[in-house]
């Protein structure tokens, strides 16, 4: 080739899923076509104080059947639901650790909080029963990047690794930098995602004060969260991780790997306007978008699915609509349109690399998930939300939205692997 090296195809062959229904990627899948909500009244802390008391907690989850006690000791939730989630893609890439080649292979994985349950432990120690009583872990078993190092210990990756902290985006962010270090050689195989599990009095303390979560729907929590109707209220938080397994194309051919979805494009931008209102016209996230397709070198009359940021905040479902508007024109109208958040609830540094296994199954199976809770039409969400009943369609290309706060912007594109 002229003018550019060598891009190599990067191929998806394996998807694991921590999340608010469950770990098993069937019943997962299943439920997700079924409309079932993950959202339930909290039962990790006593809410009954705040105005927001439900949540989308991940059911009895044992980190027992992943990682030995003693290890699992020194982890924070997160880093333990982020271990589990990549045992879990691996497994379902019919891949075991440890990795051959192990440099050239990578883990590039993400979180918006991190382990801020241990440094909240160690602080409560030290403040109750003084500095002998403290962990000598608790300090380390918080920091952001530890998800990333116990994937990489436990698998043998030891490759390029990266952690990546970018709010909302972070999941998508991990994705789509992590292909690109297949695309260009860095790698021939990653592990990357997201995961956030800070489901904490503390943390529900601080969205609520920002006005950010629904406080009508504490007896009806699987009404909670409702993205794009017009009685929206806020995002439901959550808590889940999210790995997939990204290959060399090349790579995963040779070796007979079921092959979900390859990864075409990736782009990132920032609004620069707001620590947490997204750009009211929309500009960041339809740059976004058509940076990723500009990447994928695909048409935008390309798109069959868009996977939405869709929150069910107000502000954030209408500048979404408006963005896709903006870059699609009439055609917007006519592409399918749902939000898994509507189930799942928001898990913050999770949900992009959720929402990105998401699209591989739509691909891969030839369904599209419901936004469930469309009740009520709101005139500036006016847009095909595929509402409350799954849909039957083969889909060629998927483009997944993440919008965090901080104005990150990221979009990843999959399509259909030709081989």
């Amino acid at each position: 080739m002229t003018g550019e090296a060598k891009r190599h195809r990067v191929a998806i062959t394996g998807i694991g899923l921590v999340t608010p229904l469950g770990a098993d990627l069937d019943l997962f899948w299943r439920s997700l076509l079924k409309g079932v909500s993950g959202v339930r009244r909290i039962t990790l802390f006593d809410a009954s104080h705040l105005p927001c008391q439900i949540a989308g907690e991940v059911p009895d989850f044992d980190p027992r059947q992943y990682i030995s006690r003693k290890e699992a000791r020194r982890m924070s939730r997160a880093t333990q639901m982020a271990v589990a989630a990549a045992s879990l893609a691996l497994a379902d890439a019919s891949l075991t650790a440890p990795l051959g080649r192990p440099a050239a292979a990578g883990v590039y994985f993400g979180t918006a909080i991190g382990g801020f349950d241990k440094a909240e432990q160690a602080i409560q120690v030290l403040r109750g029963q003084g500095l002998s009583r403290v962990n000598p872990f608790s300090l380390p078993s918080s920091l952001p990047n530890m998800p990333a190092f116990h994937i990489a210990q436990m698998s043998g990756a030891l490759g390029p690794n990266t952690t990546f902290c970018t709010a909302c985006a972070t999941g998508t962010q991990a994705v789509g930098e992590a292909a690109h270090a297949i695309r260009h050689g860095r790698a021939e195989l990653m592990l990357a995602g997201g995961v956030e599990a800070l489901i904490q009095d503390y943390t529900l303390a601080g969205f609520s004060a920002m006005r950010a979560l629904p406080t009508s729907f504490n007896k009806q929590p699987e009404r909670a969260s409702r993205p794009f109707d017009a009685k929206r209220e806020g995002f439901v938080f959550s808590e889940g991780a999210a790995c997939v397994v990204l290959e060399r194309m090349d790579r995963a051919v040779a070796r007979g790997a079921r092959i979900y979805a390859e990864v075409a494009g990736y782009a990132s931008s920032c609004d620069g306007f707001h620590i947490a209102a997204p750009d009211p016209d929309a500009t960041g996230a339809v740059r976004t978008m058509a940076w990723a397709l500009q990447d994928a070198q695909l048409d935008r009359d390309a798109v069959d699915y868009i996977n939405a940021h869709g929150t069910s905040t107000p502000t954030n479902d209408a500048v979404e609509t408006l963005a896709i508007k903006k870059l699609f024109g009439d055609r917007a109208y006519a592409i399918p349109i749902s939000s898994t958040k509507s189930m799942l609830g928001h898990a913050m540094g999770a949900s992009g690399a959720i929402e990105v296994g998401v699209c591989a199954l739509t691909i891969h199976h030839g369904w599209i998930h419901p936004t469930i809770n469309y009740e009520f039409a709101d005139e500036t969400c006016d847009l095909d939300y595929v509402p409350n009943l799954a849909r039957q369609v083969q889909v060629r290309v998927s483009l997944s939205n993440s919008f965090g706060l901080g104005g990150q912007n990221a979009c990843v594109i999959l399509k259909k692997p030709e081989i």
